[in-house]
């Protein structure tokens, strides 16, 4: 595994030659990476060998945590209090609502709790979720401060606060799950995806990886729609008051003093 690292060797002397001035990013990530997969899989090893509802309902909120706390990183402006806590609600619902849905009735995994399905997928859906919810509240604040006078406008000739902001909403939601929809495209034929890779390097017949993964692909795709389509509802209100006008009460999440 150690030869695996000539690659990050190359990756670094690219940067270096280039003048691109990501060294220091690049040997953070990698070390990063490996601490946070090397702990993960002696934590894993814990949690498999002592199941329990307890430890894997804990598991799986400091996942939620960490995915939240990094959609806020990623923001290019800082966001309003009203704008986190629908995103909070909005990951947290969709995630969990597909999870176990794709738990109980897709794969009926018994117990409900076993670490070794819930985990993993859990994992899944709720990095993938991130990504799309990430992409959205980025698109849906530039929207905002794009369109705001069309806004306005629309406002003031007698349009509901949601016929105001379609356009606004639907590009948030497009930019959302776009991601999504190309790895889809071109699973099974530009690439094979990490899980069926995985399953298929332990011994597993490429057939049955197949099923998994196109199962988990739906319930993905399931996450991320449910998560979105949460945010875009609960976000859109933040922006306007009880007289249905765009207010900048949330000033902060347009970058502003």
């Amino acid at each position: 595994m150690a030869l695996a690292y000539i690659f990050v060797l190359l990756l670094l002397v690219v940067a270096k030659r280039r003048g691109i001035g990501r060294e220091r990013e690049i040997i953070l990530s990698t070390v990063r990476m490996t601490v946070q997969l090397v702990a993960a899989g002696y934590i894993l090893i814990w949690i498999f060998e002592r199941p329990h509802p307890v430890v894997t309902l804990v598991a799986v909120c400091t996942m939620e945590i960490f995915a939240i706390g990094n959609i806020f990183r990623r923001m290019h402006h800082p966001l309003s209090h009203p704008l986190r806590r629908a995103v909070a609600l909005s990951m947290v619902s969709g995630t969990l609502s597909a999870l176990f849905f794709f738990l109980l009735a897709v794969v009926g995994s018994t117990p409900w709790f076993e670490p070794r399905y819930f985990i993993p997928i859990a994992g899944m859906i709720i990095g993938n979720s991130m990504t799309g919810i990430s992409l959205g509240v980025n698109r849906l604040l530039e929207g905002v401060r794009e369109r705001k006078d069309i806004i306005e406008g629309a406002l003031m000739l007698g349009a509901h606060p949601k016929r105001a902001m379609k356009e606004v909403v639907d590009a948030s939601f497009d930019a959302a799950i776009l991601p999504t929809l190309n790895s889809m495209m071109g699973m099974g034929i530009v690439f094979l995806p990490g899980m069926m890779t995985g399953q298929i390097l332990s011994g597993i017949s490429p057939l049955v990886a197949i099923e998994y993964q196109i199962a988990i692909m739906l319930g993905i795709a399931g996450s991320v729609a449910l998560s979105v389509i949460l945010f875009v509802h609960l976000g859109t209100v933040t922006f306007f008051n009880q007289r249905a006008q765009l207010v900048f009460k949330n000033e902060e999440a347009f970058g502003k003093k």
